[in-house]
C-alpha cells in the first residue's frame, strides 16, 4: 500500500511539473512573439519572421520535453529565453525622438518658498485634434493660495477604463491640471497591447484646463467627471510637489509607459501614496474608469450623496461645450457648475 501510494504521488508530482513546464513554454511563446514583434526593428519584415521563429521554438522544445527529452528541452529554454532577455535588456527609454507636437516638451518646476514656477507649461488652442496653435509657458503659481485638489475622469472606451487627471485650485482663479500620458512620436497611434512592449515613454503634462479638458469635452466629445476630493491643503501641497517632483526626474530619467503598471491611475496612485501612506491597493486602480469609486468609499470626495447620484452631477461635458468661447477662468468655473463639493460663485 506504501508502495502504491509513492507510486501515485510520484506520478502527481511528474504531472504537476508537465503542467507547469507547459504553461511557462505558452506563456513565454506569447510573450516573446509579442515582444518581437513590436519592438524588433523590421529590416524588412524581421520583427514578423522573429516573432513566428520564437513560438515554432517554444513548440518544439515542448514536443522535446513531452518525448523525454527533458534536461535538454530546459537547458534549450534556458538559453534561448536568456537571449531574448538580453536583447529585451537593451531597449532603453528616450527623451530623444521625433515627438508629437502635443508632448514634446519636459516639464521643468523650479521652488522658492511657496513660488512655484512651471516652465513648458502647455496651454494648446485647439480647434480640431490636428489644427491647434501650440503654446509653451512659464507661469508662477503661489502655493500659498492653494486651496483645492479635484479629479477628473476622461471616460473614451467604456466605463471601465478613463483617463485620469488632477486639477489644483488657487484662490486667485487660477487652476493647474496634470496629465500623464503615453508620450507618442510622430506616425505612432495608442495601442493597449503596444503598451506592455516598450513603445512609447511616459510623460507627466501641466496646463491649462482650457487646453486639456476642454480638447476632451468640445473636440473629442469624451464623457468626463469632475470630482472634489476631501483633501488637507497641507496634503494638497505635498502631492503636488511631489507631481513636479516626478516630472524633473523624467526629464533626466525618461521612463516607459506601461498599461498595466505605469499608466494615468497608478501614477497619481503612486505619487499619493508617497505622502499618504498606508492607501490599500485596489483592482479599480488597474481598471481606471472606477477610480473615483474607489476614491469615495475611502471618504475622499464628497460623502453627501450616494456615488451614483454625486456620479450623475460630476458629468461636465455639455458644459465645457457650452463654454466652448469662454475664457480660462470662466470656462473652469462652467465646468464646476452644481458639482457637489464645490462652492459655487
Amino acid at each position: 500500500m506504501a508502495a502504491n501510494f509513492s507510486r501515485m504521488t510520484l506520478a502527481f508530482a511528474s504531472a504537476l511539473m508537465t503542467g507547469v513546464a507547459v504553461l511557462v513554454l505558452l506563456a513565454s511563446a506569447v510573450w516573446g512573439a509579442l515582444a518581437l514583434w513590436y519592438c524588433l526593428e523590421p529590416r524588412p519584415y524581421a520583427n514578423g519572421i522573429a516573432a513566428l521563429l520564437w513560438p515554432i521554438f517554444c513548440l518544439v522544445l515542448l514536443v522535446s520535453y513531452w518525448r523525454g527529452w527533458r534536461l535538454r528541452a530546459a537547458l534549450a529554454y534556458a538559453l534561448g529565453m536568456a537571449l531574448l532577455l538580453l536583447w529585451w535588456g537593451t531597449i532603453v527609454p528616450s527623451n530623444a525622438r521625433d515627438w508629437t507636437p502635443d508632448v514634446a516638451r519636459n516639464l521643468h518646476g523650479d521652488l522658492e518658498g511657496d513660488s512655484l514656477t512651471l516652465t513648458n507649461l502647455r496651454n494648446f488652442d485647439w480647434r480640431s485634434e490636428t489644427d491647434f496653435t501650440p503654446h509653451w509657458e512659464t507661469r508662477r503659481y503661489d502655493l500659498s493660495k492653494l486651496q483645492s485638489v479635484d479629479l477628473i475622469a476622461d471616460y473614451w472606451m467604456g466605463e471601465a477604463i478613463a483617463h485620469i487627471l488632477v486639477s489644483y485650485g488657487f484662490s486667485d482663479g487660477q487652476y493647474l491640471v496634470w496629465s500623464t500620458e503615453v508620450r507618442k512620436h510622430e506616425g505612432q497611434s495608442f495601442s493597449v497591447v503596444a503598451g506592455f512592449f516598450k513603445q512609447s515613454e511616459l510623460v507627466i503634462l501641466a496646463g491649462d484646463e482650457r487646453d486639456f479638458l476642454r480638447l476632451r469635452t468640445n473636440v473629442r466629445k469624451e464623457d468626463l467627471r469632475i470630482y472634489r476630493v476631501m483633501l488637507p491643503v497641507a496634503i494638497a501641497r505635498a502631492v503636488l510637489l511631489h507631481y513636479v517632483d516626478e516630472a524633473n526626474k523624467l526629464a533626466i530619467h525618461p521612463r516607459w509607459y506601461n498599461t498595466l503598471t505605469t499608466n494615468c491611475t497608478t501614477v497619481v496612485f503612486d505619487v499619493t501614496r508617497m505622502v499618504e501612506t498606508g492607501i490599500p491597493l485596489d483592482w479599480r486602480v488597474l481598471f481606471s474608469g472606477y477610480f473615483p469609486n474607489y476614491a469615495y468609499d475611502h471618504q475622499a470626495l464628497d460623502q453627501s450623496l450616494p456615488f451614483d447620484i454625486l456620479l450623475e452631477k460630476a458629468k461636465f461635458s455639455q458644459r465645457g461645450q457650452a463654454a466652448d468661447s469662454l475664457p480660462s477662468a470662466e470656462f473652469s468655473r462652467a465646468i464646476r457648475a452644481g458639482v457637489p463639493g464645490i462652492p459655487q460663485n
